[in-house]
């Protein structure tokens, strides 16, 4: 994406050299499949687990659903987790194109549909930030009731560091660019299996559709402005790479929340799975008048 140019496309490489890593199936997280068709025919999948208010997790790029596992467990106790698959990935259809910003947004628009009326809370990672303030810009939050942005550049100053080999190196070395890519996820370990279920789920996604999603043509500007623009709760989750973004975001718009994960890698959520509900549940409580036996519960540790 644009970084010191003009263009996304090196701030897009910044977002995926961090953006998703593997996990497994969500088989005992209770989540069940669901699915919707999009204005343009293409079927895609989301898991949905527990009743009442919506959250609704939306991954990075080439990332599946199943990267949400621990929220979806944790949260479905009091809120019902809905974690999306965009188009090509996770468990969707593989449509022939749609792979642009402005159509990605749409899918998160109709998904939103699908789900009913009700506001949701927004949690998006990784490319899902960018495809989610697209939807912003496109539609307004007025169907959000909190916007929850992880780890991607939101074009505060100052801009991250990228690999300008990344993209040559995808082109003409995918899968071994792809592995490389999971493995530097995470900081802390994973079970046996747990990347390669990954890498396999990064490469269902075309080709050319995983390098298309990493050109989306707009400035840095561009996605500050939308974010300067979002009214409802919002709240910045980040590794060390965007801490200056976030104290810059704090202190030009200090409504919005901010935490930085020192210790954890582009996937903090996988990697510190029980501070980030807990900060995400303080969030929903504190910004969002969830129903007080819901957040309290929300607030004790899973189990107890």
């Amino acid at each position: 994406m644009t970084l010191g140019h003009g263009r996304t496309i090196f701030f897009a490489l910044a977002l995926l050299l961090l953006s998703a890593p593997a996990v497994p199936a969500c088989a005992d997280s209770g989540a069940r499949d669901r699915y919707f068709k999009t204005s343009d025919g293409v079927r895609l999948h989301y898991l949905e687990a527990g009743r009442g208010e919506t959250i609704v997790f939306v991954p990075g790029w080439t990332m599946p659903a199943e990267i949400w596992e621990a929220q979806i467990r944790y949260f479905s106790e009091n809120f019902r987790a809905v974690a999306f698959d965009p188009r090509a990935q996770g468990r969707s259809e593989i449509a022939a194109d749609g792979y642009t910003v402005e159509r990605r947004a749409q899918d998160i628009k109709e998904l939103l549909d699908a789900l009913g009326a009700k506001p949701v809370v927004l949690v998006a990672w990784s490319l899902g930030v960018l495809e989610s303030l697209a939807y912003v810009a496109r539609h307004g939050d007025a169907r959000l009731a909190a916007l929850v942005l992880v780890d991607n550049s939101i074009g505060e100053e100052p801009p991250p560091v990228t690999d300008p080999t990344f993209l040559p190196r995808l082109r003409r070395e995918r899968a071994a660019t792809v592995t490389r890519f999971v493995r530097g996820m995470f900081r802390q370990p994973r079970p046996d299996g747990y990347h390669e279920r990954l890498v396999t789920q990064a490469l269902r996604v075309p080709h050319q559709a995983s390098i298309k999603l990493l050109s989306y043509p707009y400035s840095r500007q561009h996605w500050k402005e939308i974010v300067y623009r979002v009214e409802r709760p919002l709240m910045y989750v980040v590794n060390p790479r965007f801490k200056e973004q976030a104290l810059n975001l704090k202190r030009n718009k200090p409504d919005a929340e901010i935490e930085v994960f020192e210790q954890a890698g582009h996937a903090l959520f996988v990697d510190e799975p029980e501070r980030f509900n807990r900060l995400l549940a303080d969030f929903i409580r504190a910004k969002t008048g969830a129903p007080a036996g819901a957040a309290a519960n929300l607030t004790r540790e899973p189990g107890h």
